[in-house]
């Protein structure tokens, strides 16, 4: 491409719009909250159970949420099984070697565990009938255990694996750096973590992990602000392509998720105040212009 800010030729672009944004954030959101809670499962204590449920009540929805973004923005949606069956064989097809292929069935098997913690944690809550079964899939009992182990692995995947697809494409800002997928899945702990804080609050939820969470999230907006200051300069000359609207945006997304909310925290501590509400607001705000940032100022290079 004449004119672009490195030396590569580029593909055209992919004219992703707003429900690809979408899907990054959405999907970002179920396999963090995923990861959060099987975490809260596996290490944390008994009473601290109910919070790791909001992680499964956001996850299933997201990912299934996400699926149906990432399905209606290709050109005939209702081919989307041609992705994992062949449509000649209809046998199952995994291509090891394609990015795309391996999200797709880390997107099935994600959504297959988010489901079945999101169906335990609704028995367990009493908000569906009760289903032995079903309470043996919660943790600390042993196939409870391997349900979280497995579907937190897959999240964790799911968290940094946009991030990791953009990185491998032949685009602009994409393809110059290798801190997209670290980026991701710094900002999908960050926004969950968030996430979980608010609904825990404004359904009246304490637990004792609640102020761990807490910390972490301040951490996580910490590392965050790192990564993409290491972004930046790891583009090098390419970072020029951000001295415009795009650039701003980007600093607005800062300012937002990550600088605001700290300063919010820090205050909060020190006159034993909460601002849990905005600060998770502006945390799921940055997080979103984060990845309209990342998506749409390839596209218009």
């Amino acid at each position: 491409m004449n004119g672009a800010p490195s030396s590569t030729w580029f593909t055209s672009a992919p004219h992703w719009e707003w429900l690809i944004v979408l899907y990054f954030f959405l999907g970002g959101l179920a396999g963090g909250s995923y990861f959060l809670a099987a975490l809260i499962d596996l290490f944390g204590r008994r009473e601290d159970r109910p919070l790791a449920h909001l992680g499964y009540y956001i996850a299933f929805p997201c990912i299934a949420f996400s699926g149906l973004l990432l399905s209606l923005d290709l050109t005939r949606p209702l081919r989307f099984w041609h992705m994992v069956i062949e449509s000649n064989t209809y046998r199952p097809m995994f291509k090891y070697w394609s990015p795309m292929s391996v999200g797709v069935w880390a997107l099935l098997i994600f959504g297959f565990f988010s489901f079945l913690s999101f169906l335990a944690a609704l028995e367990e809550d009493h908000r569906i009938a009760p289903r032995p079964a079903l309470r043996a899939l919660r943790p600390p009992a042993a196939v409870g255990n391997v349900v979280a182990a497995i579907g937190g692995t897959a999240g964790f995947y799911i968290a940094g694996y946009t991030g990791v697809l953009l990185a491998v494409t032949n685009r602009p800002i994409w393809s110059d750096t290798p801190l997209l997928g670290m980026l991701f899945i710094v900002s999908a702990a960050s926004t969950s973590a968030a996430l979980i804080l608010l609904l825990a609050y404004r359904s009246g939820l304490r637990t004792p992990a609640l102020a761990d969470l807490d910390r972490m999230d301040d951490w996580m907006m910490v590392l965050e602000l790192i990564v993409v200051i290491a972004v930046v300069i790891s583009l090098g000359s390419v970072a020029r392509a951000w001295l415009n609207a795009w650039g701003v945006m980007l600093v607005i997304a800062v300012i937002l998720g990550n600088i605001v909310p700290l300063i919010l925290s820090w205050r909060a501590r020190r006159l034993r105040e909460l601002n849990v509400a905005t600060t998770s607001v502006l945390v799921l705000l940055g997080g979103l212009l984060l990845r309209l940032v990342i998506v749409f100022s390839s596209e218009s290079v």
